[in-house]
C-alpha cells in the first residue's frame, strides 16, 4: 500500500515544531511497510487539483505568513473542498486550522477559505500552555497551545473537550473542529509524535478512503506512553492516569 502526502506551504507555514507531524505520519507509515511519497505545495505554484493525493497537512505561521498563504489558497480552494468532500484526510494546525475557516488579520482583514463556517476573532487574549482534551473515541490528546483570538464553530463538531487549557476559545471547553476526516486543532507539540492513536487513526483513514477495508498492524508504542506520562506528571500528577 502507499500513501501519498501533500505538505501545503512547509517553508511557510512550520512553526512551533509541526514538521514533526509530517515525520511521525511517515514513520509510522514506514514501519508498517506502506510507502509514502511527499509533495509540496508553495507559494505561487501552479494550481492543480489533488486527485492522487490521500493526506493534506498544513501547519502554523506567524501572522503575515498566514495572510499570504490565505490568499495563495484561493487557487486551490475548490481542490481541497472537493477532496474533503471525497473524504481525504486534512490536518490544519493553529494558523492552518484558522484560514480554512474566516478570520480577521492584524489590519481588521477579514480572511480564510470559508471552507467551513466557523470564525476566529481577534482579541486580546492569548491562550498559551498545555492542553489536555478528551475524544469521543476513548482517547486523550495532549499537546501545547498558543495562539491570540477565538474561535467559534457555529455548530460544527469540535475534535474534543478540553479537560485542561483553553482549547478554541478559552469559553465552551471546546478544541479544534471534525468534519468527515478533516481535523483542525490548536494542538502544537507537535500533535503527532506526542498522540500516536491520533497519527494511527489519520492513517487508518487515509488507507480506507483509498483501498477500503484496512486494519492496520499495531506498532511497541511503551515509549510513546511513557513520554505521555511524563508530560502529564508534569502538568498535574492527577492527570498521569489519561496518558
Amino acid at each position: 500500500m502507499k500513501l501519498n502526502i501533500c505538505h501545503l506551504y512547509p517553508d511557510l507555514m512550520n512553526m512551533y515544531g509541526d514538521s514533526g507531524n509530517m515525520l511521525a505520519l511517515i514513520r509510522r507509515c514506514q514501519w508498517r511497510n506502506i510507502s509514502v511519497e511527499v509533495k509540496e505545495r508553495r507559494l505561487n505554484d501552479k494550481a492543480e487539483d489533488f486527485k492522487n493525493q490521500d493526506i493534506f497537512f498544513i501547519g502554523h505561521g506567524a501572522s503575515r505568513q498566514q495572510s499570504i498563504v490565505a490568499q495563495d489558497m484561493k487557487s486551490i480552494k475548490p481542490y481541497l473542498k472537493e477532496a474533503i468532500e471525497e473524504g481525504k484526510v486534512f490536518l490544519a494546525i493553529c494558523g492552518g486550522y484558522r484560514i480554512l475557516g474566516r478570520y480577521q488579520d492584524a489590519n481588521g482583514a477579514t480572511l480564510g477559505l470559508e471552507l467551513f463556517n466557523f470564525y476566529t476573532e481577534e482579541t486580546t487574549d492569548h491562550f498559551a500552555g498545555n492542553i489536555i482534551v478528551e475524544t469521543d473515541e476513548n482517547y486523550n490528546l495532549i499537546g501545547f497551545e498558543n495562539h491570540v483570538g477565538k474561535t467559534y464553530l457555529n455548530g460544527l463538531k469540535p475534535l474534543g473537550r478540553v479537560i485542561f487549557g483553553f482549547g478554541n476559545n478559552g469559553e465552551d471547553k471546546t478544541e479544534g473542529m471534525r468534519y468527515k476526516n478533516t481535523i483542525g486543532t490548536y494542538l502544537h507539540g507537535p500533535l503527532l509524535p506526542n498522540n500516536p492513536r491520533l497519527c494511527d487513526k489519520i492513517i487508518e483513514a487515509a488507507l480506507r478512503n483509498k483501498y477500503g477495508t484496512v486494519e492496520l498492524e499495531k506498532l511497541d508504542d511503551s515509549l510513546e506512553f511513557e513520554t505521555r506520562r511524563k508530560i502529564l506528571e508534569l502538568i498535574d500528577p492527577k492527570f498521569t492516569s489519561l496518558a
